[in-house]
């Protein structure tokens, strides 16, 4: 227990109670103390000592209590006079001084400490003197070093910061992560995930509870999310790394919440995905070349490489001969004729139709019939219209029914155009992009080949 000299002065007592010596209370109170405490008296004579300075400097309380200055014990005895100057020199100033300095241990080793010191001031205002309050400079270092990292995330951090409390709401919330979320700093705080989150915030919240319940997952995790922009929802990748936030204060760990660090990837990781798409693009037209080279017949050729290019790229595709076998730039209106489709109903090949050499009934301004005229690729959606809607859309295109994205190339080899290829996507599916139209235009340019071999072929057995 630390000692202190007792003055005999007691605290004021309801009545009824028994009396107590407040410096007991002092007593307990400086015991508890994380920091080293120790003061002294307007002579410098040392008057309290608590556990922590005994823990650091193995000086008990007895043996420190009523010494003169640190002079021949805790200093040596060539710095005995500039320590004590030191200390005692805050009577004489304002506020706090910080000083650092070597004391000596009970074992004869040496500690440098850094101190905080300021007046101990009398019922007259008058300095009766100075306490003093030291750590280990490594210790004050390794929490000056947290409090400033604490400061640099929440400041200046590249990545999003936010620490989210037990119930799951913001209550610590960075520069980074604002932005990314859209929305100001303080207006983020204390409000659930799901109203700043459209999308994806299951799968946060998930997340989060189950670190507060198991504790931080081995690696960090990608997370898809939603978020509110000036041009609407804008989906964005972030990867983030969650790590439980307990007390240190408590006997027992009790989860604080959840410190969630995160990085927007959504351009790499739309980066790797596109590098990732063209590669399997580029394999499906290589061994689509493969398979098609062992064709006798071109005209099978041609539907290898449309069954081919269907994998992870549409639900449905159909090849559209132009009626005379082919047409001349500015022909103007041609006619069409389904050569062949794959099934609508149950996946499987594409299959060779349009013998009977009837005329598609494609309607005025059919995309189809606009691809012949551009000689050109030409896009096509339902829009953002009921099952119902999108089913008319579709028939009224003489498509299958569930069809609501929809991509026509042209057909073209030797200068002329032969038809037109379409590719068809389903509702689950996103429409067609610049990049599908240019491997689009890649699948139809070897169907064309395939096709015209084929006519070449039948000209010159009939010859």
């Amino acid at each position: 227990m630390s000692a202190s000299r007792r003055s005999g002065t007691t605290d004021e007592l309801g009545p009824g109670e028994p009396e107590r010596d407040g410096s007991d209370l002092l007593a307990a109170l400086l015991d508890g103390m994380d920091a080293a405490l120790c003061a002294f008296d307007a002579d410098g004579v040392v008057t309290h000592w608590n556990r922590e300075a005994e823990r650091i400097l193995g000086w008990t309380a007895a043996e420190a209590v009523g010494r003169q200055g640190f002079a021949g014990w805790a200093v040596r005895s060539a710095d005995a006079e500039e320590v004590q100057g030191r200390l005692m020199s805050a009577m004489e100033s304002p506020g706090r001084q910080v000083h650092e300095f070597a004391l000596l241990t009970k074992e004869g080793g040496r500690v440098l400490v850094r101190t905080q010191s300021a007046a101990v001031r009398g019922p007259d205002g008058k300095p009766a003197g100075v306490y003093c309050a030291f750590s280990e400079v490594h210790a004050q270092i390794d929490l000056e070093r947290s409090i400033a990292l604490s400061e640099a995330l929440f400041e200046d951090a590249s990545w999003g910061v936010v620490l989210v409390d037990a119930d799951l709401r913001p209550a610590v919330v960075n520069a980074y992560a604002a932005r990314a979320l859209g929305i100001g700093r303080s207006a983020v705080l204390g409000r659930p995930l799901g109203d700043l989150l459209p999308q994806g915030v299951e799968e946060l919240e998930s997340a989060l509870t189950h670190v507060l319940a198991e504790g931080a997952p081995p690696a960090p995790a990608e997370m898809w999310v939603s978020v509110r922009t000036g041009e609407g929802e804008k989906r964005r990748c972030w990867r983030s790394g969650f790590l439980r936030l307990s007390s240190p204060l408590a006997e027992e760990p009790v989860p604080l919440g959840v410190g969630w660090l995160f990085q927007d990837i959504t351009e790499a990781k739309q980066a790797e995905q596109e590098a990732a798409l063209l590669r399997f693009r580029a394999n499906q037209l290589h061994r689509a070349a493969r398979a098609a080279a062992e064709c006798e017949d071109p005209a099978e050729a041609a539907t290898l490489h449309l069954d081919f290019a269907l994998a992870g790229f549409a639900d449905h595709a159909l090849i559209d001969r132009v009626a005379d076998g082919s047409a001349a730039d500015g022909e103007g209106r041609v006619r069409l004729v389904r050569a062949a489709e794959t099934p609508s109903g149950a996946p499987g090949p594409s299959t060779l139709s349009g013998q009977a050499g009837l005329p598609a009934r494609y309607a005025e301004g059919h995309p189809a019939l606009q691809c012949v005229a551009r000689s050109g690729s030409v896009r096509a959606g339902a829009g953002d219209v009921g099952p119902e809607e999108a089913r008319a859309w579709a028939q009224a295109r003489q498509w299958p029914p569930d069809a609501v994205h929809a991509l026509c190339t042209v057909l073209r080899s030797r200068g002329r155009t032969l038809g037109v290829v379409t590719f068809l996507r389903g509702a689950g599916r996103s429409r067609f992009e610049r990049p599908d139209a240019v491997y689009g235009e890649d699948v139809a340019v070897r169907i064309a080949a395939a096709l015209d071999l084929a006519d070449a072929s039948g000209a010159a057995e009939e010859a």
